[in-house]
């Protein structure tokens, strides 16, 4: 009986469940959706137990369709978004939610209810704080946990664990709390390259009078490297999942890091003699993360990093993103008044709204060539700037708005809006090129897969070639090698890299394009300046 391993992966919307043979075939998938909450306006919640729920019920699914033995499982490991869980003194739900309900226990990593705590944060610039790319996010948890202190006392004051979901996962998996260097290192500003192990910087916590986090082990002080061994499926989870106790668990990794190591090990594999220099892994979904590592920490403004071991073992990260890639997509098309004639159209024509919009886009585009998108611009920035400006505050442009509603005006602002996004790539890239990185490959992996408009705008507008990966669920198999790693079937990180990682398609950038495209991205440079200047004005009258 071939052995087999899970990678489960806990995203914005849902959870997915791979089984995965030691070559990194995936045999089986099942998934199933979780809630959300918005009691305000960005503010964004679900629910621990919710997720554990349906965290099985996506197990379940994945062993009957393969179908998948059970007992031929030896290993899994849980991804999850970087969002934060509390736990009461029992260890129950505890609320984060204004409207007090205990179920609504978790912050998504999305919520930016903690906005003025980050800016109190930045402005006393801590030392550590260079090693988030300068800036503090309010999708990072030292915000979100001061928001709790200051506005949910007795959540604060009652709350037994503070735990990333990725850990929360391995703890209700295996009873361990088993922090991982991936989500302390790069959402809670613990210092892995410390010589002593690592650690959390006291100082800082004093100085944002949030010290008492680590009381009573509410915060444990020491982290685990990624690829390790967490411990064994309990028995009581065991039942909840549907799944034989004592499965090795892995050490538990950001779902946008498990995506890195499924799309980055194919890297290793390539003629390159210094692959991971020329690389960088995008995962997109309704985010999207650009990933890089280094053998020396780079210091790059506005780009999260260095975090050291959070991905691959001691190696540094850097991590640029981009806070609303799929969303934003869907925001541009559901909000157009011809929406409903586009459902109706792919539904008649049995495709995808995206696969609609993308033939209309290169009809026209063979027609008339680029000079279509000329008055349709867009700043993507719909939920602030991730990277590389670090500017939460900094909202959507669109340039060339009209009257038209039918659906090739749709097709036209749709396909601006992926320009943008891929604009944002080329940014990134340059300020990781600016310190030291020569990235002339991108290794793409999530939801913009599907999408051959979006990856071939990526390969034109930042020059790179884009290398799509043999298995296109890399987030799971991600997921997968780590329960490999975990359950013993390799012996290091790079072995099971290298075993169970492999390139599919290549997509080069059309250079003709290049001119038209150096134009389009000087205006979308120009367009954050011109807002900023809005800003500045009604400040001065506002205050």
């Amino acid at each position: 009986m071939e052995n087999i391993y899970l990678g489960i992966d806990v995203g914005t919307g849902g959870v997915r469940v791979g089984a995965f043979t030691r070559d990194g075939r995936m045999i089986s998938k099942g998934q199933y959706p979780i809630k959300t909450w918005h009691p305000r306006t960005d503010f964004v919640e679900q629910s621990s137990e919710d997720i554990w729920q349906a965290t099985g019920k996506a197990v379940q699914g994945c062993l009957f369709k393969g179908p998948v033995d059970p007992a031929a499982i030896k290993g899994i490991a849980f991804d999850a978004t970087c969002s934060l869980v509390a736990l009461g003194r029992s260890f129950e739900p505890i609320t984060i939610s204004p409207t007090g309900n205990n179920e609504q226990n978790v912050i998504v990593w999305m919520d930016h209810r903690a906005t003025e705590e980050t800016e109190l944060i930045n402005s006393r610039n801590h030392s550590v704080l260079q090693y988030v790319g300068g800036r503090i996010s309010p999708e990072m948890e030292p915000p979100k946990l001061m928001w709790l202190k200051n506005n949910l006392k007795n959540t604060w004051k009652d709350g037994r664990k503070f735990i990333d979901l990725a850990d929360y996962l391995v703890y209700r998996a295996s009873g361990n709390d088993y922090r991982s260097l991936c989500t302390t290192v790069c959402k809670w500003t613990y210092l892995g390259h410390e010589s002593d192990g690592g650690g959390y910087d006291p100082s800082f916590f004093k100085e944002n009078d949030m010290e008492e986090l680590f009381d009573n082990d509410r915060v444990p002080l020491e982290s685990h490297p990624v690829g390790g061994r967490a411990g064994e499926l309990t028995k009581e989870a065991a039942a909840e999942l549907g799944l034989p106790a004592g499965i090795a668990i892995g050490v538990g990794i950001i779902d946008a890091h498990a995506g890195g190591i499924g799309s980055l090990g194919a890297a290793l594999n390539s003629d390159d003699v210094d692959p991971l220099n020329h690389a960088i892994a995008l995962i997109g979904g309704t985010s999207s993360c650009h990933m890089a590592v280094s053998e020396a920490p780079r210091f790059i403004d506005g780009v999260w990093g260095p975090y050291y071991g959070a991905m691959f073992s001691g190696m540094w990260l850097n991590e640029g993103g981009q806070s609303a890639t799929g969303s934003l997509i869907d925001l541009i098309i559901q909000n157009n008044g011809s929406y409903n004639d586009l459902v109706k159209a792919a539904q008649s024509e049995k495709i995808d709204v995206y696969s609609c919009l993308n033939r209309i886009i290169e009809n026209e585009i063979a027609q008339n060539g680029l000079k279509i998108f000329n008055n349709y611009h867009v700043l993507p920035y719909f939920h602030g700037n991730r990277s590389p400006r670090a500017d939460s505050s900094a909202r959507g442009m669109m340039s060339g708005l009209n009257l038209n509603q039918n659906t090739n005006e749709l097709a036209l602002w749709y396909g601006a809006t992926v320009q943008a996004i891929s604009y944002g790539t080329r940014h990134i890239i340059k300020a990781m090129d600016e310190q030291g990185y020569a990235i002339d490959t991108i290794y793409m992996s999530g939801g913009h897969l599907k999408n051959s408009f979006f990856i071939q705008q990526q390969a034109d507008i930042t020059g790179c070639t884009v290398i799509t990966p043999e298995e296109p669920e890399a987030v799971l198999l991600g997921g997968a090698i780590l329960a490999a790693l975990a359950a013993g079937e390799y012996s290091s990180l790079n072995d099971g890299l290298k075993n169970m990682c492999r390139s599919g398609a290549t997509v080069r950038p059309d250079q003709s394009t290049k001119p038209y495209h150096e134009m389009k991205y000087e205006i979308f440079l120009e367009m954050y300046g011109f807002q900023k200047k809005i800003h500045t004005k009604m400040n001065k009258i506002t205050g």
